[in-house]
């Protein structure tokens, strides 16, 4: 059925709209600025390119989230929710809000949660739920992230708790990975296959092919949210740099003790 073009239209007017109010109201968050530039361009692997199209590398969560980059990058995810035919507008603004302002949080590529999640669940279902109990959009399993429900919420189901707990296991086997290897490839497929539970002695079925599944994924229907990149520099250079001065960092800590 084909999905009519205004909903799109009304996006992308409502992604102009928002860069012009932040112009307005937000310059003192803007990125290529004093005084969040100097903050963030000091990181060694980070150069201005980056940090105006992906803020969520190294500046402070607070500030990233007031940049004209998070309400763009926020239309953007809302307008690929739109393309798959699976949702309202009305939700795919709502889940957008959600996901994007969680994978600035967690230092996650906003692309790769797109991708992640309809390889999970490519109708996009809330109660969606899986041969193992997994459940929701992200297909989260309840019972190890326990500890979570009060920072998160106790109903996975409900697609705002979801997101939290996908996007944050999503952060954390990226932050486990970048320990473990010793390049960018590398550590985004580990992250990947830790997060589909793809490990030693847990293992499914045709499992490894699951982060190459999420790389189509983004290609496919990440079209507006990676504005033009291909995975590598939009999912996975990003997803290493991000977490690349803190594992130095802890690695040289390691050596002084």
């Amino acid at each position: 059925m084909k999905q009519s073009v205004w909903p799109q239209i009304s996006l992308a007017l409502g992604s102009l709209a928002a860069i012009v109010v932040s112009v307005s109201l937000s310059r003192p968050y803007y990125v290529s600025r004093e005084p969040v530039a100097s903050a963030v361009v000091e990181h060694r692997y980070v150069d201005s390119i980056e940090v105006s199209r992906a803020p969520w590398l190294h500046a402070p969560v607070e500030l990233a989230l007031k940049t004209p980059r998070f309400l763009l990058d926020r239309e953007l995810f809302a307008m690929d929710l739109l393309r798959t035919g699976k949702v309202t507008p009305g939700r795919a603004r709502a889940l957008a809000d959600v996901a994007v302002r969680e994978a600035y949080t967690r230092r996650v590529p906003p692309a790769l949660v797109l991708g992640v999640m309809l390889t999970e669940n490519d109708e996009l279902k809330s109660s969606a739920r899986s041969k193992v109990g997994a459940v929701g959009l992200m297909q989260v399993a309840p019972r190890p992230w326990q500890s979570l429900g009060r920072k998160f919420g106790t109903n996975v189901h409900t697609d705002s708790t979801n997101l939290k707990y996908g996007i944050f296991i999503l952060g954390w086997v990226a932050e486990k990975a970048a320990r473990l290897v010793e390049n960018q490839n590398d550590a985004w497929r580990k992250a990947l296959l830790r997060y589909n539970g793809c490990v030693r002695g847990t293992f499914t079925r045709n499992c490894h092919q699951y982060p190459d599944q999420v790389r189509r994924q983004v290609q496919q229907a990440a079209r507006a949210t990676c504005r033009g990149d291909d995975f590598e520099h939009c999912v996975a250079m990003p997803m290493w740099a991000s977490r690349r001065d803190s594992a130095s960092a802890d690695t040289v800590g390691a050596q002084d003790r």
